[in-house]
């Protein structure tokens, strides 16, 4: 029986950058990449025009006042049809705190989110060898193999 306290799902807003900032740390130490995370952090007003935007998501499992998850999702409108799509940017749970249901909890508040915006579908890429991400997303939908390229812009 567990004896960590509940967490809760919240939706953040331009009021919350404090809370994107703690969400950047923990997604720094769960991804093993600290430096990308916290390096060059986007300032104050740069994350409340962003916490703002109509296409960007942010998520975050709390626990008495303590990021301890979260994610980020940006909304992609279609052309081809009036609908669109919610992609999944990232993702990471504490690792003290992972096996509780908080990537679950998290998906699910994003699934409700997108339901009410009218989107269709909800993806997310997943690195080959991680296998616990794999088995995750897995669990929750339908996996297809792709090929994903970078094409550098300079």
């Amino acid at each position: 029986m567990s004896t960590m306290a509940p967490f809760t799902i919240r939706s953040l807003s331009p009021s919350d950058v404090d809370l994107v900032e703690a969400l950047l740390g923990t997604f720094g130490e769960a991804f093993d990449d600290v430096e990308t995370y916290g390096s060059a952090r986007p300032g104050r007003a740069y994350l409340e025009r962003l916490l703002r935007s109509e296409t960007f998501l942010a998520l975050a499992a709390l626990q008495e006042g303590e990021v301890v998850g979260g994610l980020a999702a940006y909304e992609l409108r279609k052309f081809e049809q009036e609908r669109s799509e919610i992609y999944i940017y990232d993702l990471a749970v504490a690792r003290e705190h992972r096996r509780r249901g908080i990537a679950t909890a998290l998906i699910s508040e994003l699934a409700r989110i997108a339901r009410a915006r009218g989107a269709w579908v909800i993806f997310v890429q997943a690195d080959l060898g991680d296998e616990a991400a794999i088995a995750l997303y897995t669990k929750l939908g339908r996996r297809e193999d792709v090929l994903h390229f970078d094409i550098p812009v300079a």
